[in-house]
């Protein structure tokens, strides 16, 4: 939006400066309009719970859920919340109004009994479980493409690299595979995380003591129907307890998302790393430009996937800072959440989403990984094949300075050993250990 004069009029975040999630489906699933279509509905949810309950009649509960579908102004909401500390006291407000509208006695039936956290942790958990399904599908995506490359390249050999040195020989399907392992493990949490996600409902303070005064009997099992009821409506867990300031599924998210922005990080650090010019053995199918060399080719994805996997845990300890919460409501460290958490999940769907992108076009070049092999990543092949000859030390000692077939023939000492074992002993190929059964154990792993 610009001025009269051109200048900028209001400020809207589009992913200016995040453009690992900028246009993705998780920044549509996280925005404003999201966070406000998922409180609507957690409180439509409730009220078709409290008339399940017996709490309000079901066409009060029906004009809720109509009147939620209407629209509402998000940044409306926003400013008016700046007074009541969240955006649900303005939206019930809001809401009471269109209920009005349609049914005057259905009125009261809005947010009965509720507190603004049991409807903003609801629709937080929605939001969640939708973003997680979105990494879910990306990293099932990248789970495929590495299944492929692992079994295609398992013959290619490659230059392990240990501290920064080469060190023996590997091949490039034994780290698709590795790479592929910590995609499965961070699938899996992600998995049990979303089918776990809790709705939130405890009143005041957690003691849904409203919930059991408006009930008819006044009964304590009647609250608990009703949470039985939410958890249903909106297709979350039913919790044990409310969790106002109990904020384990918080730290279960802030973990999971770490966890899964690090194995995403993982891969685009080798990537990184991999397609450096001097390197050169892997290169992005749609690599970026430069503003000032026009013959440079960026592995721009990889670049969004590491910048993002760098600041998950500095958002994941922020969320795990909301444990330390105080009373039955805590002021300040719920609110703390709400920027941290979207963050995280904006970030983590991102590079999930540029990960399966850039894995499904990656460019592999064998011939460059078999040429950028040193002669010495074989030394302790040959330290080892000698050792029984000339013992331990002094077989070290030769394969530090000799590793070249032609230079160990030429030595006297070795002047007995066949021509075929100096061969096999400086060849790459013969020494990649166990890589090939090690890639079909880890291609069996998560189907």
């Amino acid at each position: 939006m610009t001025s009269s004069n051109g200048a900028p009029s209001a400020q809207i975040d589009v992913g200016l400066l995040s453009p690992v999630r900028a246009g993705s489906a998780a920044e549509q699933a996280t925005g404003d309009g999201a966070y406000l279509r998922a409180v609507l509905e957690a409180e439509a949810a409730l009220a078709r719970a409290c008339a399940r309950a017996g709490l309000i009649p079901h066409s009060a509960a029906r004009a809720v859920t109509d009147a939620a579908a209407g629209a509402f102004d998000a940044a409306d909401l926003a400013r008016r919340a700046r007074e009541s500390g969240n955006p649900v006291i303005p939206l019930v407000a809001d809401l009471t109004a269109a209920v009005a509208r349609l049914d005057g006695e259905a009125a009261s039936c809005v947010h009965l009994g509720a507190t603004s956290q049991d409807i903003l942790d609801t629709a937080t958990m929605l939001i969640c479980r939708r973003v997680l399904e979105l990494i879910r599908a990306e990293l099932d995506h990248s789970i495929n493409t590495l299944t492929r490359l692992a079994d295609t390249h398992r013959a290619t050999i490659m230059a392990a690299r240990t501290l920064t040195q080469q060190a023996v020989p590997t091949s490039f399907g034994l780290k698709a595979a590795g790479w592929r392992s910590q995609l499965v493990a961070a699938r899996a949490r992600v998995m049990q995380l979303a089918a776990r996600l809790p709705v939130q409902l405890g009143g005041a303070a957690g003691t849904m003591a409203a919930f059991v005064a408006w009930s008819p009997r006044q009964q304590d099992e009647g609250a608990l129907l009703l949470q039985a009821a939410f958890a249903a409506e909106t297709g979350l867990v039913e919790p044990i307890l409310p969790w106002h300031t109990l904020r384990a599924p918080i730290a279960d998210l802030a973990a999971v998302l770490a966890f899964t922005a690090g194995a995403l990080g993982k891969i685009a650090a080798d990537v990184l790393v991999l397609s450096r010019s001097e390197i050169a053995e892997l290169t992005e199918g749609a690599p970026g430009g430069s503003s000032a060399m026009p013959h440079k080719r960026n592995p721009v994805r990889a670049v969004l996937i590491a910048a993002a996997a760098r600041r998950l845990p500095a958002l994941a300890a922020q969320l795990f800072g909301s444990l330390v919460a105080e009373d039955e409501r805590a002021a300040g460290v719920w609110h703390g959440e709400w920027e941290p958490l979207r963050e995280a999940l904006r970030l983590t769907a991102g590079a999930a989403e540029h990960c399966a992108a850039m894995l499904e076009t990656l460019h592999v070049d064998p011939e460059r990984m078999r040429t950028n092999l040193r002669p010495e990543v074989t030394a302790e092949h040959v330290a080892i094949g000698l050792a029984a000859r000339l013992g331990r030390s002094r077989a070290a000692a030769i394969a530090a300075r000799h590793h070249t077939s032609d230079e160990l023939r030429a030595l006297p000492e070795l002047a007995g050993v066949p021509a075929s074992v100096l061969e096999r002993l400086t060849d790459p190929d013969t020494y990649v250990g166990a890589a090939e059964a090690l890639i079909d154990r880890a291609l069996r792993e998560g189907g």
